[in-house]
């Protein structure tokens, strides 16, 4: 067995482990009892400190250089090498007595971010997530010095490989400065339009989920490997060839759910359409989060959002909920699913609200890393980004802070990648359409299928061959990520021309 052979086999176990944690994490957030709370963390930490052991065992080093120095490999397995290489380093920079301490504060503050949640008392939730803190900046830090960059830009790679605060800052800093005037003439435009007709429900949760499914299998969903389920929070989880999704239902307001479940559609179709031949392997895996973002949102925003998808849709959804009249018509829907309004939750946030959303969560976590801000001071913090980049200041923190169960489970880092990742999207599909003139005809008669296509073989069969995001962006639309493409997608769909 040469070196090279017995990294793919190491690997190939760690992420037999990631498989076994993606689904024990599934089932806490939608089928474990409270009380086996504690069980679970214990069960969860020791499957993280098992794979940690495997990615750093002594003779690994050794291993990825002899692999490195005797070559031979063809580009897959050249870029699986460099990706192994990648996360020894990231391994190798934590200590495994910190890698269990960290999967035990988050497993506790994930369950105490339940009830707070809940409650509206971010002071319940104040102590665990301090000590999540603690451990992550702990942890960033010694990436950090592994990787020859500063703590957040550690956790910005982690997430993202190569991205670093700098750029980001730029791209945002130049949305923030667009998007408020944006914002006003989309809001202004509406208001001299004839009002929207809202759908009166109730809307039952049975014909919802049904309506969900059906569009899940029109966007090319496999469920013989997959399934949808509910949760506090939809996300898209579970492991190989076992991908879960999950939403939740509003009886007031299907197209919420409806809208949650093609975006996470949109990431179990990469998930689902990922190299098979490297499931196991490094190189296998999705190219980053930015880009897992991108492809729940070419779903959800530039696909399922389009004119001709939601004529489509309008027919659909009446005979699912035996709706009728002049709400229930094409033209009505589109101009309800793609209402804009400022809000206090970025799960229901709209195209050109949303970046704002994620503006704020990446401003507050750099200062949270750093020490320029203290957890105590995040609610107030919170209110005045809201008031300063959306023009509303929620009324408590269960609509402030809480919403989101990213930094109690220990996805700092994890929030810049939401916009960068609607921006790719936005350059995805405007290649897409030009490279495959059927994909909006296809969207029109609810196939999905000429998008999907395209995306297979650009985005989901390459995993990470590509060294970066913008690398695969410009294998697949020729030129990295540019923020002009997504403005120009905002002015064409909310202003017109």
């Amino acid at each position: 067995m040469t070196a090279y052979q017995d990294l793919e086999r190491r690997f190939a176990r760690v992420a037999a482990i990631g498989g076994a944690l993606g689904i024990l994490g599934w089932d806490t957030q939608t089928m474990m009892p409270d009380g086996a709370a504690d069980g679970r963390a214990e069960q969860t930490a020791t499957l993280s400190v098992l794979a940690h052991e495997l990615m750093t065992a002594p003779d690994m080093a050794d291993l990825l250089a002899t692999a490195e120095a005797q070559g031979g490999l063809d580009a897959w397995q050249a870029a699986n090498l460099r990706e192994m290489r990648r996360l020894h380093v990231q391994a190798t920079a934590l200590p495994a007595d910190l890698v269990e301490a960290t999967s035990k504060a988050i497993s506790a503050c994930e369950m105490a971010w339940r009830t707070a949640r809940a409650e509206s008392d971010y002071a319940a939730l104040l102590p665990s997530l301090r000590e999540v803190l603690r451990l992550v900046r702990e942890g960033a830090r010694a990436k950090g010095e592994a990787l020859g960059v500063s703590p957040y830009d550690a956790l910005l790679d982690e997430h993202d490989p190569g991205s670093r605060a700098a750029r980001i800052d730029a791209l945002f800093d130049d949305l923030a400065g667009f998007l408020p005037d944006l914002l006003e003439r989309v809001l202004e435009k509406q208001a001299a339009e004839p009002p929207v007709l809202r759908l009166e429900g109730p809307f039952p949760v049975d014909r919802q989920k049904e309506l969900g499914e059906r569009m899940m299998r029109a966007a090319g969903f496999d469920f013989t490997r997959g399934r949808l389920d509910v949760s506090l929070h939809p996300f898209c989880g579970g492991a190989n060839d076992d991908v879960r999704i999950t939403t939740r239902y509003d009886e007031a307001d299907f197209a919420k759910a409806l809208m949650g479940v093609l975006h996470e559609t949109g990431h179990a179709l990469y998930e689902q359409g990922r190299p098979r031949a490297w499931m196991l392997q490094p190189v296998g895996n999705a190219r980053g989060m930015a880009a897992h973002e991108s492809q729940s949102l070419i779903v959800e925003m530039q696909a399922s959002r389009s004119a001709e998808f939601i004529g489509w849709l309008a027919g659909e959804a009446r005979a699912a909920f035996g709706g009728g009249g002049p709400a229930w018509e094409p033209d009505n829907l589109r101009r309800l699913t793609t209402r804009v309004e400022r809000g206090f939750i970025r799960v229901d946030a709209d195209e050109v609200t949303y970046p704002a959303h994620v503006i704020l969560r990446y401003r507050l976590e750099k200062a949270l890393i750093a020490g320029d801000l203290d957890l105590a001071e995040l609610p107030g913090a919170w209110n005045e980004g809201m008031r300063t980049l959306l023009g509303v200041e929620p009324p408590n923190d269960r609509l402030g802070c809480l919403q989101d169960i990213h930094w109690p489970g220990g996805g700092w880092g994890y929030f810049p990648t939401y916009t960068l990742g609607a921006m790719t999207a936005a350059q995805l599909f405007e290649a897409a359409c030009a490279a495959e003139p059927d994909v909006k005809p296809g969207l029109a008669r609810g196939d999905f299928a000429p998008l999907v296509g395209w995306l297979r073989t650009n985005v989901h069969g390459r995993g990470s061959l590509p060294a970066s995001t913008d690398e695969l962006l410009t294998g697949a639309t020729g030129r990295p990520l540019d923020a002009a493409v997504f403005k120009r997608h905002l002015e064409r769909r909310y202003l017109g021309g």
